[in-house]
């Protein structure tokens, strides 16, 4: 959990570093660790959790399916990626 704890936190100060810069490049960097954060951490919760995590009993699998689908409308890291990339000349 204190690696969850870690990759949550790192997303979290990438985020306000964003915020604090205003530029595109910086936006990206924390989409793309926000991103990798909320799979991570919401994939390790439904094994945290065990068989209830799936059921509608327990909240967890919001959070699940929320990862999965803003992958699917925001795009995953992989495919931000480029974009980035991209913007530092490489």
């Amino acid at each position: 959990m204190a690696d969850l704890y870690v990759l949550v936190e790192s997303a979290r100060a990438t985020v306000y570093q964003a915020i604090h810069d205003l530029t595109p490049e910086g936006a990206t960097v924390a989409r793309i660790k926000a991103s990798e954060a909320l799979s991570a951490v919401s994939g390790d919760s439904i094994q945290l959790h065990g068989g209830i995590a799936i059921t509608w009993e327990h909240d967890a699998h919001l959070y699940f399916k929320r990862a999965h689908g803003s992958a699917l409308l925001l795009g995953t890291p992989r495919q931000l990626l480029p974009n980035l990339e991209t913007a530092a000349g490489l």
